[in-house]
């Protein structure tokens, strides 16, 4: 073999293993991005269900539970954007910029007040109120747990895992008040549970 061939043999080597390099740091950008993508969107799902929530329910302690949750789900988006602009730019996350700390304190309190249940009957909007934010935020969980499960970095698994972790108190809140105020409501408007 002649030492030119030997050596276009070697430059085609690096050459391709740069290209698959590449390729393969473009395809975990777009994962990444694909990722951010999607939870800003469930972001700002929530945050219009729960502005929308406040403003329509009739319970004073409701009205602030549901826009506390509208400001911690803009906290959210306002912190995924951040790391969205920042893989956009250098293909890579920013964790110098900190996800604010969640209170789990809020998940162990009542959402609306004890006055709801003098006027259970009526209060269909928070029953329903509760079931959607349920379900919104079991889907938030499942996947951020399906980005914390897949992420290839430390930092990334911990963002992820703190976002399920958040969005799993929201879940537990949700479920408790559902839970106390199920039965007085089916009985007020004749339900039968299945």
């Amino acid at each position: 073999m002649s030492a030119a061939r030997s050596a276009f043999q070697k430059a085609e080597m690096i050459r391709t293993t740069i290209v698959f390099h590449t390729k393969r740091k473009a395809a975990m950008k777009n994962e990444m991005l694909d990722a951010l993508k999607t939870a800003l969107e469930a972001e700002l799902t929530g945050h219009a269900f729960y502005k929308n929530a406040a403003a329509n329910t009739k319970d004073p302690m409701g009205k602030k539970t549901f826009a506390r949750m509208a400001e911690e789900e803009m906290g959210h988006f306002n912190y995924l954007r951040h790391q969205y602009q920042a893989v956009l730019e250098t293909g890579n996350y920013d964790f110098s910029k900190k996800l604010g700390k969640g209170d789990p304190a809020h998940a162990g309190n009542p959402i609306f007040s004890e006055e709801l249940k003098a006027r259970i009957k009526d209060s269909h909007f928070e029953v329903s109120a509760l079931t959607i934010g349920m379900k919104l935020e079991m889907e938030a969980v499942k996947y951020y747990t399906t980005c914390a499960d897949a992420a290839r970095s430390p930092e990334a698994k911990q963002l992820y895992s703190r976002l399920a972790d958040w969005e799993r108190d929201h879940f537990v809140a949700f479920k408790r008040q559902l839970e106390m105020l199920k039965e007085e409501y089916f009985q007020a408007n004749n339900f039968i549970p299945m």
